[in-house]
This record gives structure tokens, sequence and C-alpha cells, in this order.
């Protein structure tokens, strides 16, 4: 059941991951889904807005939240490109999410298998589902093209 519309969802978690990118952020995108329909979008604004804490992740989570006018998230899925970090983990805990999506793994910071895995921590009082590497070339090749530009651009920059 899963597979074709795990796609689907990532392609739109991806569309808000190049949204990122035009803006001179790290590319990383996620979207909310419930009953078969977005109810928040978000894409990292760390830099645009001098905000820590401004990731896709929790962007996405707040619009849901407005969206339902809830903070439990209790039947609904977050599809991201990026493994979470401890914070969004975190916070996908607090919201109740029902499952996580996500495209590429995270070495430094990924809390959903990498490193740790806070999602399915049984002592906290709500694990979620989980589903790996969905579109992993594509989440992949999103970072590494933009880390590359951006050497590039310091390299030529120096010169």
């Amino acid at each position: 059941m899963y597979p074709n519309q795990d796609e689907m969802w990532m392609k739109e978690a991806i569309a808000e991951a190049k949204k990122a990118e035009n803006l001179g952020e790290v590319p990383i995108g996620a979207v909310v889904v419930r009953e078969g329909v977005i109810i928040g979008r978000g894409h990292n604004l760390r830099e645009t807005q001098h905000n820590p804490i401004a990731h896709a992740e929790i962007m996405a989570i707040q619009q849901a939240s407005q969206a339902l006018d809830a903070w439990r998230l209790l039947d609904c899925t977050l599809y991201v490109t990026l493994e979470p970090c401890p914070m969004c983990a975190g916070a996908i805990v607090q919201s109740r999410m029902k499952r996580v999506v996500y495209g590429t793994g995270d070495p430094k910071a990924g809390c959903a298998g990498t490193l740790m895995n806070l999602l399915q921590e049984p002592r906290f009082n709500h694990e979620t589902e989980l589903t790996r590497f969905v579109l992993q070339e594509d989440c992949a090749s999103l970072l590494t093209n933009f880390f590359k530009q951006l050497r590039l651009k310091r390299k030529n920059a120096s010169d």
C-alpha cells in the first residue's frame, strides 16, 4: 500500500527542499500528510530567519498543528528529505506523529536510526512507525550538489 504513495509524497517534500535551496538554505523539505491531504509544508529557513529551530520538520509540524487546531498529529505521516536530527525527532515524538518517512540518512545528526533512534525509543510515551530511504538518491543528490556548489563559490571567492 505505501511504496507508490510514499514516493509521491516524498516528491512533495523534495519540492519543499528546492524552495529552501532557492533561498540559499540547505535543501531540506518536509510535508505532513493526513488522510491523503498535505496539511503541513516546511523547508529549511534557519539562515533566512536567523533561527536555529527553523528546520523543515518543525515548520511542517507547526503548519499541520494549526490546520488541525491541535498539537496531537496522531493520524499523520511526516515525509522529510533528510533523517530527523535530535530536536526534530523530539518534536515528532511530542506531536505523537503516527509515521515518519525519510529520504536519506544523516551520519552527523540522524536520530531515526543512524546515530540513535529517538522515534522508536520504548522509554518514551510514544513510538513512531518509520520508513527509511524513500527516493534516497534524489534526496541525497540535493544535498551533495548544494554543498558542492557552495564549496565552489567559496573557492572562487577566495581566488
